[in-house]
C-alpha cells in the first residue's frame, strides 16, 4: 500500500509523557487560578475602599492584587508555557464566506444601520451577539482544524480506468475536544487539475479529486472513510498538497487549513485488448515460432525415425549401427524469450498541414502504449520470459510475472519524444541477436536496421 502520512502538529502533542510532570502542570494551573481570583477579589475591595474614604487601606490591597498578578505572570505563567506550544497560532487557515455568511453579513449591516440611527440599546445588544457569533466561529473552527493526522492509504496497482479503493484516515489529538464536519480534499474540487493535467497523459494530475467527509472525530481517536477513485488516464498522478476544510459551527465561513503533501502513484495503462490487438496476435506467434525453429544446437537424445521427422535430421551412423532409422533429437531453446521495445520517437506533426489533428496523434500514441501492456500482460499469462525497453528506460529480462509490473510503470511514464538524429534506439536494438523483439514504433517502414527485420517484429503505431 502506498501511504501518504503527515506527522501530527506540534501543538496537538504533550511536551513529555511523564506522569509527575503532568500533575505539576495541573498543579500549578489551579495555585494559577486561585490566585488571580484572589487578586481580582482584592482590587474589587480596593475600589470600595477607596470610595468610603480609607485610601491606605484600598492602596495596600491594589498593590497585593497587583504583586499576586505579577507573581502568577513571573513564576506559573512560564511553567506552563513550556507544557505546551503556540504555533498552532502560526497555522495559516484561509477563509471563504458562504452563501449563508453573505446573508448573515448582510443581516448585521442592516442591524447596525438601524442601530445607528435608532439608538436602541436592544439592537446594538442584538449587533453585539451577531458580531460575536463571526468571533466564536472562528475561534471553534481553528479548535476544529489543529491537532489532526491525515494518512491517504492507496492501493499497490492501479490500472487506468478501473476504480481504486482508497483508505483517508484522520486522527484527533486533542485530549480533550473533539472535532466536527472535517472535509479532506484536493487543492482543487471538481478534477479541474486532473482535467488540465491529463490531455495526453495524466502526469502531475492529482491524486484526490473529491472530498472525502468526516461528521465527527472524537478527542484522541481515529476514523477511516473508504473512498473509490478513478484515474481515467495513464500516468504519474501527484498530491502536493491537501486541504481540511469545515464550516464548522455556523456555516458562514468555510475555513481551509493546507496541508504539505508529497505523494505519488504510477497509474498504469488499461489492460482491454482491442480488435486489432487479437488480429496482430495470430501473425505474432508465427514470427515467433519461426524464428525459434531450430535454433537449438545442443544434442539432446538419439531416437527412432517417425513419419513425421524430415530427412535432415536422420543421423545415418546411428542408423546403420541399429540396423534401424534413427534421428537426432536437440535441445530446444527457449522460445518464450521475448524484449517488448516500445520507440517513443514520434515526428512532430505539421502544424501547416490540412489533415493535423494533434488530438488523433495524442489518440495513436496512446494506443500504442495500451497495445504494449495488453502484450506484456499476454505474456504474463503465458508464463514467459520477458524484457523491456524504451528511450531511458529498461527492465531486464526475467520471469514476466516477477517483472510485470516494471513494464507497466515504464509504460506509465513514457511520453512522446522528437526523433533522433541518428536513430541510435533503433540501432541499438539491432545488435540485440540473442532474443526474439517486438517493435512497436511510427518510423517509417523504410528506415530500419536489415538486421531489426531479421529478429524482430515490427507494429506500427498506425495500424492500431
Amino acid at each position: 500500500m502506498a501511504v501518504l502520512s503527515k506527522e501530527p502538529p506540534a501543538s496537538s502533542l504533550p511536551a513529555t509523557n511523564n506522569p509527575s510532570s503532568d500533575g505539576a502542570s495541573w498543579w500549578n494551573f489551579i495555585v494559577a487560578m486561585f490566585a488571580l481570583a484572589l487578586a481580582f477579589g482584592l482590587a474589587i475591595y480596593s475600589g470600595a475602599a477607596a470610595q468610603t474614604g480609607a485610601r491606605w487601606v484600598a492602596g495596600i490591597t491594589a498593590l497585593s492584587a497587583l504583586a499576586l498578578a505579577g507573581w502568577v505572570a513571573i513564576t506559573i505563567v512560564p511553567a506552563l508555557a513550556r507544557r505546551s506550544t503556540l504555533r498552532w497560532l502560526t497555522y495559516h487557515v484561509s477563509y471563504r464566506v458562504t452563501r449563508e455568511g453573505i446573508v448573515y453579513l448582510a443581516g448585521i449591516f442592516i442591524v447596525a444601520v438601524a442601530a445607528l440611527n435608532t439608538g436602541n440599546n436592544l439592537l446594538f445588544l442584538v449587533l453585539g451577539c451577531m458580531l460575536a457569533g463571526i468571533v466564536l466561529s472562528g475561534i471553534l473552527s481553528r479548535i476544529t482544524l489543529t491537532g489532526i493526522e491525515l494518512q491517504l492509504e492507496l492501493p499497490e496497482h492501479v490500472f487506468a480506468g478501473e476504480p481504486a479503493p482508497a483508505v483517508v484516515e484522520l486522527t484527533n489529538f486533542k485530549r480533550m475536544l473533539p472535532s466536527f464536519a472535517l472535509c479532506v480534499t484536493g487543492p482543487k474540487v471538481g478534477g479541474a487539475s486532473r482535467k488540465s493535467a491529463s490531455a495526453n497523459s495524466a502526469n502531475g494530475a492529482a491524486l484526490l479529486d473529491r472530498p472525502v467527509y468526516f461528521p465527527y472525530l472524537p478527542r484522541g481517536q481515529a476514523v477511516r472513510n473508504r473512498v473509490e477513485l478513478l484515474f481515467p488516464k495513464r500516468g504519474v498522478y501527484r498530491q502536493e498538497t491537501l486541504a481540511l476544510r469545515s464550516r464548522f459551527p455556523f456555516g458562514f465561513l468555510e475555513k481551509t487549513r493546507k496541508l504539505p503533501a508529497r505523494a505519488e502513484i504510477s497509474v498504469y495503462p488499461s489492460i482491454e485488448p482491442t480488435e486489432t490487438f487479437y488480429e496482430i496476435l495470430p501473425l505474432l506467434s508465427g514470427e515467433l515460432e519461426s524464428y525459434q525453429r531450430g535454433r537449438g544446437h545442443d544434442l539432446y537424445a538419439i531416437r527412432d525415425f517417425v513419419s513425421t521427422d524430415g530427412a535432415r535430421f536422420v543421423d545415418w551412423k546411428a542408423s546403420a549401427k541399429s540396423g534401424s532409422m534413427k534421428v537426432k533429437e536437440f535441445a530446444r531453446e527457449d522460445e518464450r524469450r521475448v524484449l517488448i521495445a516500445f520507440d517513443p520517437f514520434v515526428a512532430p506533426v505539421d502544424a501547416a498541414a490540412k489533415d493535423h489533428d494533434p488530438v488523433e496523434a495524442a489518440g495513436t500514441f496512446e494506443r500504442a502504449v495500451s497495445f504494449c501492456a495488453c502484450l506484456a500482460w499476454h505474456f504474463r499469462e503465458l508464463e514467459s520470459v520477458i524484457g523491456f525497453r524504451t528511450a531511458g528506460g529498461q527492465v531486464a529480462l526475467g520471469p514476466a510475472v516477477d517483472n510485470i509490473y516494471d513494464i507497466l510503470q515504464q509504460l506509465a511514464a513514457v511520453q512522446p519524444q522528437s526523433p533522433e538524429p541518428e536513430n541510435n534506439f533503433l540501432n541499438d536494438l539491432a545488435r540485440e541477436t540473442q532474443v526474439f523483439k517486438i517493435v512497436l514504433t511510427s518510423q517509417p517502414r523504410g528506415s530500419f536496421p536489415t538486421a531489426l527485420w531479421n529478429s524482430a517484429y515490427m507494429v506500427f503505431f498506425d495500424s492500431l
